[in-house]
């Protein structure tokens, strides 16, 4: 059996900040429309309902997602939109949505 070894015990144990846990990292993106603020959204964070700007759908609580909002300070927090992951990455690739009504044509 071999000894055991001492290992030096830090005095200053790196200690993870809660609310940077629940909350994510933010990072600056740089796309054709400007820089954006983009910050992910665990599952356990997300305790409301949002709307995808990218696919029109619903983001459930308890699903992770991504909130974006303008990097250059301008805006308030009215500014934030709620993404899924997948809609943010094509968001370029993506023509705007339309909603058509029940009678409109189908193309055209």
């Amino acid at each position: 059996m071999s000894p055991r070894r001492n290992r030096p015990r830090r005095e200053d144990p790196t200690q993870l900040d809660a609310d940077r846990a629940r909350q994510g990292v933010e990072s600056v993106q740089q796309w054709r429309d400007g820089e954006w603020q983009v910050r992910g959204i665990s599952g356990g964070a997300s305790v409301k309902t949002y709307r995808c700007p990218g696919c029109d759908q619903e983001i459930r609580p308890g699903v992770a997602h991504l909130v974006a909002w303008p990097a250059d300070g301008a805006g308030d927090l009215t500014d934030r939109r709620h993404w899924h992951r997948g809609c943010w990455r094509a968001r370029d690739r993506r023509g705007p949505n339309l909603l058509r009504g029940r009678g409109a044509p189908r193309y055209g």
